[in-house]
């Protein structure tokens, strides 16, 4: 087995650095005046960075602020066309991102880079083994690997049977295992409990203390607040503040730095009173992608004019739940009522008919089309209302598509491109508007507003709310913690398949979510589940 690479060499064209200062002296990381434009776009107007080494600093700022595309060129997926990259004080001129790692400079991304057929050991280990080893010496040193950093996965199962937060911790494990010296992790807490999150949180700092230096982009604010030493903002492509104090600084003039203006926090909606029961599962199992119980007995309630909220480690049949109620996954026992009536054998299509409103944790892989352009994606649900004989009318299509970008804020260039060019938080955008603008009776919304800066996770958060105002039953699944606290009505608990605790939002301790999360809970019986 051969160990993880040690970045000892400098890749891509470098040059030393002027003067004679030490290697400790300088910063591990300078950017200075970068540029970088795509067609009809600046991403980055003159951005800097200096990143002290040994130490964990923040990245900040609106989606489409330039803060990817920033570290996209660190990294070497891009090559700035203005501006100079530095290393330990040395110039680089990173052709590929091998040229970058070779540097020592490692990226998790937002969105995942994985194959799917690959295990999650092939995927860790790919093009960092230098021979042919034993499979089986591979999946026990991820394995060792995973454990050591508390990242619990198994090594000798296939990505594409992995949920998106479990998926992430391979993405996580990808980098450690080359040792990065420096790591870039962009949104790295997105999926994961409160309670991973300040583990991960600890990693970091031990990483640092050991001199690493990370880079940390989070719209978590109280994360930014707790894990990092320094913090830079980017607004419109410009670096506006770099390299704050966060021990000098709060939340609330971060937040205000990131949108030009203090934003208005999500507060908790006044309570209300619930109606009747439009969204019910009951006695649920089905198997997941393995071919296991996905869930086992699953029971649940959701009542016109409230927000059910969902918490629970990543793959405890979160995914399976919502594939079941949309009728994307086969049930094997139980049942599925929509409006009161038993729609388990129902097709997707008629349970969107019944007024199902569905937001899939997945944007790319299964909300959206990437190839379609903005208007096949956002009349994808409603196509039926756009024809003009057999065929879709396209002057209609775009007059709906394009009151659907106005009225749910999506930042979009001409309306007949891909849809794939567009940011992740537009991606969200238009995904829950296109969910919503009908005014659903029941909505199931995983995850939905994973990766959006402050102002778009209030968009999202508002129009969830209005929904639940506006008597819809709405079942809100969140690796949040904090999200959850703030919108739902009622909080379940689920794990290997099942509901296993229920909490009041109000009054509920995290610790104790924690641990109901992880399995230390007393199982509630059906009636506390649809209470």
């Amino acid at each position: 087995m051969t160990e993880p690479p040690h970045p000892t060499g400098l890749a891509g064209t470098s040059e030393m650095p002027d003067g004679v200062a030490s290697a400790d002296d300088l910063p591990a990381v300078e950017l200075r005046d970068i540029w970088k434009r795509f067609p009809g776009v600046v991403a980055n107007a003159g951005a800097h960075l200096r990143v002290r080494r040994g130490s964990v600093h923040a990245v900040l700022g609106e989606n489409g602020a330039g803060k990817s595309t920033l570290m996209n060129v660190l990294s070497g997926v891009y090559r700035p066309d203005e501006g100079d990259v530095r290393i330990g004080g040395m110039a680089h001129h990173f052709r590929t991102p091998a040229d970058a790692l070779a540097a020592g400079v490692g990226m998790v991304h937002q969105e995942f880079r994985l194959v799917p057929s690959f295990t999650v050991a092939e995927n860790v280990v790919l093009g960092a083994c230098e021979r042919i080893v034993r499979r089986s010496a591979v999946e026990f040193a991820v394995g060792a690997l995973a454990e050591r950093f508390g990242l619990a996965t198994e090594p000798d199962r296939p990505v594409w049977q992995l949920s998106m937060g479990e998926r992430q911790r391979v993405e996580i494990l990808k980098a450690l295992w080359r040792d990065a010296q420096i790591l870039i992790l962009d949104e790295p807490t997105a999926v994961l409990t409160p309670g991973e999150a300040d583990e991960l949180g600890a990693v970091l700092r031990h990483m640092a203390d050991d001199g690493r230096t990370v880079v940390f982009i989070s719209h978590k604010l109280h994360e930014v607040m707790g894990f990092c030493d320094e913090a830079t903002v980017l607004r419109g492509g410009k670096t506006v503040a770099a390299s704050l104090s966060v021990a000098d600084t709060d939340a609330s003039e971060l937040a205000g730095l990131m949108v030009g203006a203090s934003p208005v926090i999500t507060e908790r909606p006044p309570l209300r009173e619930a109606g009747e029961v439009r969204l019910e599962v009951r006695h649920l199992r089905c198997l997941d992608d393995r071919g296991l119980n996905g869930l086992d007995g699953m029971e649940l309630a959701v009542r016109s004019g409230e927000i059910v909220g969902i918490a629970g480690v990543a793959g405890n049949g979160q995914r399976e739940l919502t594939q079941c109620i949309a009728g994307l996954r086969p049930v094997e026992s139980g049942t599925v009522h929509l409006m009161g009536e038993d729609r388990t054998d129902a097709s997707p299509r008629q349970r969107f008919a019944d007024g199902l409103g569905y937001i899939p944790e997945d944007r790319l892989g299964v909300g959206l089309a990437p190839r379609l352009s903005v208007t096949d994606n956002a009349v994808l649900r409603t196509y039926g209302r756009h024809r003009r004989g057999p065929f879709l009318d396209s002057g209609a299509a775009t007059s709906h598509c394009r009151d659907l970008v106005d009225q749910f804020g999506v930042r979009t260039g001409p309306l007949d491109e891909p849809i794939a060019g567009l940011s992740g938080g537009n991606l969200q955008r238009l995904l829950v508007g296109r969910e919503l603008v009908d005014g659903p009776r029941v909505v199931v919304a995983a995850q939905p507003t994973r990766g959006l800066d402050v102002q778009g996770v209030k968009a999202i958060q508002d129009l969830l709310v209005g929904e639940r105002d506006a008597g819809a039953a709405v079942l809100l699944i969140s690796e949040d913690l904090d999200e959850l606290l703030t919108l739902a009505d009622r909080l379940l608990v689920i794990h290997a398949g099942r509901i296993v605790a229920e909490f009041d939002p109000t009054a509920a301790e995290r610790h104790a979510i924690g641990e109901a999360m992880v399995g230390h809970a007393v199982p509630v019986d059906d009636q506390a589940a649809n209470r």
